[in-house]
């Protein structure tokens, strides 16, 4: 019951999932292992994370976790709107330090896959937005990085003017990516 799409970035897929409405509201299956392997996409989830944000402008990233704490990530919106952005730091990759946007809302009710070797990040657009999204691998601290979200190199438009961004201390002290170790050699 999903669909997959390529993004500008091919390891970037957006999935859209079949939503059932009626007069009692829907019904949804956001994730099945069997169809999502069916489909391509075979990743062992092992953790959800959920995230609030209730002013617009809240951005968090760009995170990622270096290896062997890298994390595939399946993000979705259930309340809101977000612009997300996957960022390939993979240093050997043809797309290094490309970056894809795709608008993920209750509307339009995507998802999107991250793997492994992306900073991932996003922009809240609407208030009280709420996302969700399953990892491959636990979160380590000790593995926890992150990029500049206002890399000149990287060029990301989030929609919004910086002066609007609300940020954690942590991700606005990220290094650039010229700074980055290369984690994903």
């Amino acid at each position: 019951m999903l669909h997959v799409e390529a993004t500008a970035l091919p390891d970037v897929k957006i999935i859209r999932l079949k939503k059932f409405g009626d007069h009692r509201g829907f019904f949804s299956e956001t994730y099945s292992r069997k169809a999502f392997t069916e489909a391509g996409i075979d990743h062992d989830f092992v953790q959800d994370n959920h995230s609030l944000s209730p002013v617009v402008g809240t951005l968090r990233g760009l995170h990622f976790q270096s290896p062997p704490f890298a994390q595939d990530k399946l993000i979705r919106v259930p309340r809101g709107r977000i612009l997300d952005i996957a960022v390939d730091i993979r240093a050997s990759s043809p797309d290094f330090g490309k970056s894809v946007a795709v608008e993920l809302s209750a509307e339009n009710w995507l998802q999107v896959l991250v793997p492994a070797g992306f900073a991932h990040g996003f922009v809240t657009l609407e208030p009280d937005t709420e996302v969700l999204y399953k990892v491959s691998a636990p979160y380590a601290p000790t593995h926890d990085h992150g990029l500049a979200f206002d890399d000149p190199a990287l060029g990301i438009d989030w929609g919004l003017p910086s002066e609007r961004l609300i940020l954690s201390d942590k991700d606005r002290k990220h290094p650039r990516l010229a700074d980055l170790p290369r984690y994903f050699a």
